[in-house]
């Protein structure tokens, strides 16, 4: 369903739209907020923006700047005008803090509306959103998108997983939301409890806030029987919604261009890569009254395209994420993201779709530990004896998959069913030892 006509415009329509708005945040925010005044003064002059390749000739924001000028250095309006605030984890030091208006919540909202109706949410269906609720924009991003289209949202958050097994039961939901780890956590609960997961009511799930693979939407479409689509967004540009892959095509995800501007940039040299090209992706928002946001760079690896997509739209579309740029491992000289290692591991039969990459330095060297865990089926088959043979060749065969495919040599521990750490939100993939202190 095509909620906004804007979704359809030509290109030449959109971009002129995209200019127009670009003016007014760049007037905006040298206006209202010192550091992007500090940066443009000498610079650029709202004059000299003529065209969006101009937008080249504006500074990037980076986290570090968020972080900088944290809590309010950065707001465009007064605290006071604000009606909202969100804060990343700060789980590395100081949380990222931005801010809404009545007026940005507002344009939130019908973002992300549209982004449910692009993957397959109705007015009057039934969405159970089991993104966590608070400083983090999944669980309301979500919800106030999800009312805004006319759904009958269930806020029941991450979690509890047995009441989210019984109210997917007894509420009949079409669409669920979450993180693909804790939906996936959801599938095995209700095999645990004797119920089929492809037997509920369930047509669509839109899946996010971690990167994951080709083969894990098709574990989740098995498991469910639905379409899984997948949500873009960071709480920097405006959360949720900045992009959402239609159920059609599955095909990239559609961004929304008339409230952000996206580029693709190497992430080394800093200049822009042409359509279709993977590099880090970075965003300008267009109509952000509270928190505007210059060149935002993400960290987010991906591609994009101008192509229209065959359900009709023809808005920008971005690639999945591959990984952030500082998520990639460097494995004996290889470069590689835990989305690839994903992809292939999951085309092993004998194994559960739960692994950790494990990081550990041994005197001045770093290792990496690949740890695995196999399913019920082939637990059985081995009569729960991971010292079998079949292990050891399963332990191989491992081994050789990534080598093919990823080209890393990793050491491989396989490890019994359910032993590894489940997440009731965003999943655990790597665990770094490196600067843990060694015992005496």
């Amino acid at each position: 369903m095509i909620l906004h006509e804007v979704e359809t415009w030509s290109r030449r329509e959109l971009e002129k739209l995209q200019l127009a708005r670009l003016q007014q945040t760049v007037q905006r925010v040298y206006e209202r907020v010192p550091f992007y005044r500090q940066k443009l003064v000498g610079r650029i002059t709202l004059e000299n923006i003529r065209s969006l390749e101009d937008i080249h000739k504006l500074p990037f924001t980076t986290k570090k700047d968020l972080r900088d000028h944290y809590p309010f250095g950065l707001l465009a309006v007064d605290l006071q005008q604000a009606v909202r605030l969100h804060a990343s984890s700060g789980t590395s030091g100081k949380p990222t803090v931005v801010a809404y208006t009545k007026n940005d919540i507002e344009n939130w909202a019908d973002i992300v509306a549209r982004a449910i109706a692009i993957a397959g949410g109705e007015r009057g269906q039934v969405l159970h959103n089991a993104y966590g609720y608070g400083l983090f924009t999944g669980g309301l991003g979500l919800h106030y998108g999800s009312e805004r289209l006319g759904m009958v949202t269930v806020p029941i958050s991450g979690g509890n997983t047995d009441r989210q097994v019984m109210l997917i039961e007894d509420f009949q939901p079409h669409v669920i939301c979450g993180t693909p780890s804790y939906v996936l956590n959801i599938a095995e609960r209700m095999k645990e409890l004797g119920k089929d997961p492809r037997q509920t009511s369930l047509k669509y799930g839109i899946f996010g806030a971690e990167p994951w693979s080709e083969e894990m939407r098709k574990t989740l479409e098995e498991a469910f029987a639905i379409k899984a689509c997948d949500i873009y967004g960071l709480s920097e540009v405006i959360g949720p919604g900045v992009a959402m892959e239609c159920h059609e095509a599955q095909d990239g995800l559609h961004i929304a261009d008339d409230h952000f501007y996206v580029e693709v940039i190497d992430p080394e040299t800093l200049e822009p890569l042409p359509e279709g090209e993977e590099g880090e992706l970075v965003f300008t928002s267009l109509t952000k009254e509270a928190f505007p946001v210059l060149r935002y760079r993400t960290g987010d690896i991906a591609s994009i395209t101008k192509e229209r997509c065959k359900c009709g739209r023809t808005t920008t579309r971005m690639s999945r994420v591959k990984g952030r740029v500082d998520d990639m491992l460097i494995i004996r000289g290889v470069n590689v993201f835990p989305s690839e290692i994903e992809h292939y591991l999951l085309t092993i039969q004998e194994l559960a779709p739960y692994y950790q990459i494990h990081l550990f330095r041994k005197e001045t060297l770093d290792t990496v530990e690949l740890q695995v865990e196999i399913n019920e089926s082939f637990a059985q088959e081995i009569g729960g004896d991971l010292s079998d043979v079949r292990v050891a060749l399963l332990k191989k065969r491992i081994q050789h998959v990534l080598k093919n495919y990823c080209l890393i040599s990793i050491d491989v521990h396989v490890c019994e069913p359910k032993s590894l750490p489940r997440s009731e939100g965003k999943a655990v993939r790597i665990v770094d030892h490196r600067k843990e202190k060694v015992k005496k």
